[in-house]
């Protein structure tokens, strides 16, 4: 068999190029109308999906926004680059702007909304009396909280002018069309990149239980826009259809397609701490190499989802979850020969740091691993062992790709 460490990279590679926007955006889109179409969008890889949208219609006009580095040249859609996970002006000033798109619209244009995982950073228009200083505040308390994605996004729909389906509704009455690369657990369209085009199940009072439930610490303007009944996001939208171009779940699979050994996949939805999932993870492949249960070695255990990382206040490190889960994979393993394992994000970025996430195996050094864990740095940790996965930007986001092989 080729070397361990070559076929999970192969894998991860298989599982992003799935999600390509090029590979697969084209097949969503209706038939071109002959009235007015606007394209806005937002997300890590919605620049990338306003190039495919425009290899198959043509020059269009719109605006989309992205992370910094990650734009693709477009012919008639104009991209703006804004800061991702803590939103900056640049980005307050294209939210502003798209949502001005969206007003301007009538009953016989159609709005495109090409969206994708980074979005709510990306959007980020306060509602009535949060400034972006507060909405920056509130997305750094948010990050360190603990709090699940589905959690943290249902607090920023409420503090939004344009998230939680008030972009959608601020086009009506023209057709809107969203084109979706999920990120999230489920696959739940309502929680990528907070659903600004899509109806919104949460509630203020629920936003406000998630609040108390971390002790989060927020600005006044933020509390007071989560007490106000005004801030409640749309229950019901017309005119608005939803195609989901790309999930975790497809990637997952292409991953599985190019492996040469029996693979498992253990879920495409899984949470929880991330080192604590490694450490559970390690049970499951120590299962698999003395007993064969739940599957026979040699074998793969793939697995996706979007884990949390807690960070105490004596925390020094640079880390993202992708590492955090590798620390503690390496930790519950303790060095047992024969299991090699992979945990990228397929956006390339974990954490807020310009890597992927890493490759180890039974061979990796794991002289430091106590310290790095200890001081959450899982970055720091595996460039020290020569054991990152860089990709740069890979345009498209489809969650997190974990791959564990037991020889």
């Amino acid at each position: 068999m080729t070397a361990p460490r070559h076929v999970l990279r192969e894998m991860f590679d298989a599982a992003v190029t799935a999600a390509l926007p090029a590979r697969t955006l084209a097949a969503h889109l209706p038939v071109k109308p002959a009235g007015r179409v606007v394209v806005v969008g937002a997300g890590k890889a919605s620049a990338a999906m306003g190039a495919a949208l425009e290899a198959a219609w043509g020059p269009c006009e719109g605006l989309i926004v992205t992370r910094y580095d990650h734009a693709v040249p477009c012919a008639g859609i104009e991209i703006v680059e804004a800061a991702h996970p803590v939103p900056d002006q640049a980005g307050a000033d294209a939210a502003r702007r798209i949502l001005n798109l969206a007003q301007g619209l009538g009953e016989g244009d159609l709005m495109i909304a090409l969206i994708s995982g980074g979005g709510s950073s990306l959007l980020s228009l306060g509602a009535p009396g949060v400034s972006l200083t507060d909405k920056q505040m509130l997305n750094r308390v948010l990050l360190t909280s603990g709090a699940s994605i589905d959690e943290m996004n249902c607090v920023r729909k409420h503090v939004s002018a344009i998230k939680g389906g008030r972009l959608a509704a601020a086009a009506y009455p023209a057709r809107v069309l969203t084109l979706v690369i999920s990120d999230v657990p489920g696959d739940d369209p309502s929680h990528i990149a907070s659903g600004p085009t899509v109806p919104d199940a949460t509630t203020l009072q629920q936003a406000r239980e998630i609040v108390a439930r971390y002790r989060m610490v927020l600005p006044d303007s933020v509390t007071a826009a989560l007490n106000d009944d005004a801030n409640e996001t749309p229950k019901e939208l017309s005119r608005a259809e939803l195609r989901m171009i790309a999930t975790p779940i497809t990637s997952l699979r292409a991953g599985q397609a190019v492996c040469p050994l029996p693979c498992l996949i253990l879920g495409d939805a899984i949470e929880g701490e991330a080192r604590e999932v490694g450490r559970a993870m390690a049970g499951i492949a120590l299962s698999v190499r003395q007993h064969g249960v739940p599957i026979a070695p040699p074998c793969v255990l793939l697995s996706g989802g979007e884990t949390t990382v807690t960070l105490p206040a004596d925390a020094t490190g640079r880390g993202g979850r992708n590492v955090e889960f590798l620390m503690g994979l390496m930790d519950g393993l303790d060095g047992a020969p024969g299991i090699h394992a992979i945990a990228c994000d397929t956006d390339g970025v974990d954490g807020a740091a310009e890597v992927a996430g890493a490759l180890i195996g039974p061979d990796s050094d794991r002289t430091r691993l106590q310290a790095a864990m200890q001081a959450y740095d899982g970055h720091g940790f595996f460039a020290g062992i020569d054991a990152q996965v860089i990709t740069g930007p890979t345009l498209t986001n489809v969650n997190d790709f974990r791959a564990i092989l037991i020889e």
